[in-house]
């Protein structure tokens, strides 16, 4: 059963306004059935392949395009056809009206890369992840609680908390990830379909981008950066604990942030530069995938395992990112942490305001989970400051201090 998706209408609404529209996110997130949904039966598309030239596009992109007249065009794949991009500039250049082409891609780098520079004021990138809470639930079209909170904490605070009843467990939900197909296969298939998904998909889109001479290296490359999810990046330490270099190191975790398996949120600094330091906290893309890299083998070894609270650190940031993709132009997300080792997971900073989250996996959130959001106020007690959150597994909304409230994750 299809599962309807928070970008929809905003796809929707980009391909009335744009020429082109850029879908872009990893494998198997959903952006082809997505497409299928969001424009009318019958709408013209082709997926484009690795090794067939599908239609002559890549030998000759003009008639390709002058065999596929109807709009929008739907280009699934586009990075398999990168021949494609001249000729569609070309086709806007001379007409710009709305809504002409709908592309996907699966790679941030090269074929993407020269669609951002060649299409550039001609079209619009949207991205996609896996499934929100919200999306699982059946509840997409529900007003999101962070751009509620985004608009106006203090109404926010105020409002009706509703929770929205989750199909699984937290373990359970951790364990399988959010891929569409991993929200529904047996739970007994789970590590199959994440052996396959990194087989078939990551190393695929790898091997396109870079000669990688070392595969059973990178493969633990791979199930290293799962397990330092949640943590600041370093290099050298990336590097040191498989032997390899620490540029060595940068450029492989660049290829898994080129296949959207990671993503990373750079460090707040506001005006206090030696209080803070300057290393992003990394993050894989899906808490599925880091599961099935560091062999857990069921949503029952998660309890009291050292990486619970990370993981569901990393749940919750995609979490934010999902919604955040909402909002135009998007707040931007940092993490805070001073010399000192104090600590904010996660901030978002909106038209001067800033809004702090702290990620507990703790039923019973207390005041002393949020002392990392109190060190951020008193360091910097002439920024604009919110009321913050601190987001766990709990049952209910409730104030845990003067500034700052304790909120179920799956508030909707």
């Amino acid at each position: 059963m299809y599962k309807n998706r928070v970008l929809t209408r905003r796809l929707q609404r980009l391909s009335a306004t744009f020429p082109v529209v850029v879908l872009s996110g990893a494998r198997q997130v959903g952006k082809s059935t997505l497409i299928e949904h969001a424009f009318p039966p019958g709408t013209d598309c082709v997926v484009f392949d690795a090794v067939l030239d599908v239609g002559n596009a890549r030998q000759d992109p003009d008639l390709f395009l002058d065999n596929h007249p109807s709009k929008p065009l739907l280009l699934d794949e586009i990075q398999y056809a990168p021949e494609l991009v001249a000729a569609i500039k070309r086709r806007v250049d001379r007409n710009r009206e709305p809504g002409q082409f709908i592309l996907t891609g699966s790679q941030q780098w090269e074929v993407m890369k020269s669609l951002a520079e060649s299409l550039a004021g001609r079209a619009v990138f949207v991205d996609l992840e896996g499934f929100s809470l919200a999306e699982m639930t059946g509840h997409a079209d529900s007003p999101s609680w962070l751009v509620s909170w985004l608009e106006d904490p203090h109404e926010f605070i105020n409002s009706n908390h509703q929770t929205i009843l989750l199909q699984y467990t937290l373990y359970e939900l951790l364990w399988r990830g959010f891929l569409p197909m991993a929200t529904t296969v047996p739970l007994d298939t789970i590590p199959d379909f994440h052996d396959a998904y990194l087989k078939t998909h990551i190393e695929r889109d790898v091997r396109l981008l870079a000669d990688i001479s070392e595969w059973q290296t990178f493969g633990r490359f791979v199930r290293l950066t799962a397990a330092l999810t949640a943590q600041e990046i370093n290099y050298s330490q990336l590097g040191r604990e498989i032997g390899i270099s620490p540029q060595t190191a940068r450029r492989w975790l660049d290829m898994l942030k080129g296949t959207f398996q990671w993503f990373d949120v750079h460090a707040f600094s506001g005006n206090s530069l030696k209080r803070v330091t300057s290393k992003p906290k990394g993050f894989i893309a899906d808490t599925g995938f880091a599961c099935a890299a560091q062999r857990i083998s069921s949503p029952v070894a998660l309890e009291g395992h050292p990486l619970l609270g990370a993981l569901f650190e990393t749940a919750v940031a995609a979490e934010i990112r999902k919604q955040r993709a909402l909002l135009s132009p998007k707040p931007h997300m940092y993490h805070w942490r001073s010399a000192g080792g104090a600590e904010v997971d996660l901030l978002l900073e909106r038209d001067g305001k800033l809004f702090p989250m702290e990620i507990k996996v703790t039923s019973q959130p207390a005041r002393r989970d949020a002392r990392g959001i109190k060190a951020f106020r008193d360091s910097y007690p002439n920024l604009d400051i919110q009321p913050g959150l601190v987001i766990a597994p709990a049952d209910r909304f409730q104030k845990i201090s003067e500034d700052d409230y304790a909120m179920p994750w799956n508030v909707i």
